[in-house]
Order: structure tokens, then sequence, then C-alpha cells
């Protein structure tokens, strides 16, 4: 049917105007044409007429009673849709710390080059402790799933993770508060490497931060997922993002690890989607709660590379 706007012939039946619900009988042109659509898919037969700046639906004076039920039907079935889309949190400016973390990890990779000695111990290879090693781990040598994510194989595989990771770390730290994200990030990259010694072979050897860069990105994924969990048509794009992410950027190269980056996507979207209902409940973490969160995944950190130094020779 062609909803042109110019006047129509309504031939010799009598064709009366009807309304769209709150709109009344005089409506926009757009309401007119949306009206005109949903009694077109009805098989209703109708026309739009304009009369100077305002506009009218008519159909046949037979069809207006079924005409008005179905635009009634119509308007309540979309009534408050599109639903609102929800409030967005302020970004966090937190910019220096985020890149003070990555610049550390660039110089701790410098030191894993150098290396340092200890009295009675000589020389200490920290890849050779510090590596997830997926026997040791299942021996209970858990330090490695978290020293593991400091360290990289050549200066290459380090400035992809600071490059392509940094950013994603970026943004979470600035939606989540660099405390809370450096701890979810942690976590996940973490879980990621555990799982992963637990399917591979004993002999499985890796390293890198990329299974906690994954995690970023499930943890983004699940953030959003939750935040538009009302909007049916929306709540899984970012999961499907994500997923797309890991399988162009998580798949490429020899001595890719799909199944830590794969493991690390999982567990960040687990912890993100607990994040997101806790501060839906409790709001971002702030102040001192931020802080305290910071530290706390650098004693981590410290720790486990304190044990893998002290156990793991």
């Amino acid at each position: 049917m062609d909803f042109s706007e110019a006047q129509y012939k309504l031939g010799n039946s009598p064709w009366n105007t009807v309304s769209l619900g709150s709109a009344g009988t005089v409506l926009t042109r757009q309401q007119a044409r949306t009206g005109a659509l949903v009694l077109d898919s009805r098989s209703i037969p109708c026309c739009i007429e304009a009369v100077g700046a305002d506009w009218h639906l008519l159909v046949p004076e037979h069809h207006q009673e079924s005409a008005c039920r179905e635009l009634q039907l119509y308007e309540e079935a979309n009534r408050n849709w599109p639903p609102p889309l929800p409030a967005r949190r302020q970004l966090v400016e937190n910019t220096l710390p985020t890149i003070s973390v990555l610049l550390f990890l660039a110089t701790f990779h410098n030191l894993t080059l150098i290396g340092f000695s200890l009295p009675d111990r000589g020389l200490i290879d920290l890849h050779e402790i510090g590596a997830a090693h997926a026997a040791d781990i299942r021996s209970g040598l858990w330090w490695q799933c978290i020293t593991a994510l400091t360290l990289h194989a050549d200066l290459t595989h380090l400035l992809s993770n600071l490059t392509i990771g940094g950013f994603f770390i970026f943004l979470l730290c600035r939606e989540l508060g660099s405390g809370l994200a450096w701890s979810l990030l942690l976590a996940s990259g973490t879980a990621g490497n555990l799982l992963n010694a637990w399917v591979q072979s004993p002999a499985h050897r890796s390293v890198g931060a990329s299974t906690a860069v994954f995690g970023a990105v499930g943890i983004l994924a699940a953030v959003t997922m939750v935040r538009d969990h009302h909007l049916p048509r929306r709540w899984f794009v970012p999961v499907a993002a994500g997923l797309a992410l890991l399988a162009i950027l998580g798949t490429e190269g020899k001595n890719t690890d799909l199944g830590a980056h794969l493991f690390g996507f999982c567990a960040g979207l687990l912890s993100g989607v607990g994040a997101e209902f806790m501060m839906g409940k409790y709001g971002r973490p702030e102040g001192g709660t931020n802080f305290l969160l910071a530290v706390l995944s650098g004693v981590v950190v410290a720790a486990a590379w304190w044990a893998a130094i002290v156990f793991g020779g």
C-alpha cells in the first residue's frame, strides 16, 4: 500500500477517522503512517489524509471497530517502548595510576631479562620459577597462576599486551575504579591460569598478562550485559562482541595459549556479573575502599613472588 502525502480517493463508501490512542484523531505524519502500517499488517483497508499541518487516519465505516481494536492493542503492546536506557556511571579519571601500573609491568620485564642473585642461591631465573607450569600448579604451587601474569616471552609479547591489553584495562579502570578493576583483573587472570593448568598436559607452560587482558574483556562485557539486562534486544550484544574479540585477537600466533585466553574471558564474565550486581546494590567502591583494593592486589602479587622465590627454587 502506498501511503504518500497526496489526497486519497475514498470512493462512494463512507470512511471514518480513527484515533491512535492518546494522540486522538489529529496525528502527526509519523503517527498516521505508523497506524496505517499497523492496520495494513492486519489486512484492514485504510488511508491517511493531510489537512493542513494535521494528519488523519481513515478506514471504511464497517472496519472502524476492528481498526480501533487493533490500534489499541498495538499501543498497549508498545507502551513504554523503547525502555529508557540505564543511567551511566560517571567515569573515573585515573589515567595516571593505570599507566603507572603498565609501566611497572614493562620495567619488571627488563628485570626478568637481567636477573638477580641471592646469597646461597646464586642467579635466580624468574621465568623458571614464575611461569605457569601445569604440573607444578597441580602439585600445589598456586602462586605460579599469579606470577605468570607478570612475565612475558619477549618484547613483542610485552608490547602487544601493553597496547591492546592496555586499552581494555584503561576502559575497565575508568568504569570501575582502579582498585576494583585491578582486583578483578588479578582474580580472572589467576582463575584462568588455574583452570588452564588442569585441562592442559602436565608439560604445558605459559607466561603473559593476556589471560588477565581477556579477563578485562569478559568483565566489561558482563558489566554491560547486566546493566542492559532489561533490554531483550541488547543484553547479549556485549558478550557476542567479547567472543568476537576473543576469536580475532585470542587465537593468532603459533605460541598463542587459547585455553588461557578462553578461561580468562570466562572468569572475567563471572567476576564482572558479580561485581555489577554488587555495585548496583552498594555502589562503586570509592575513596579508602578503592585504595584498599588496589593495595591488596599489589600485596597478593608480591606475596606470590615471595612464595615463588622461597619455595619455587
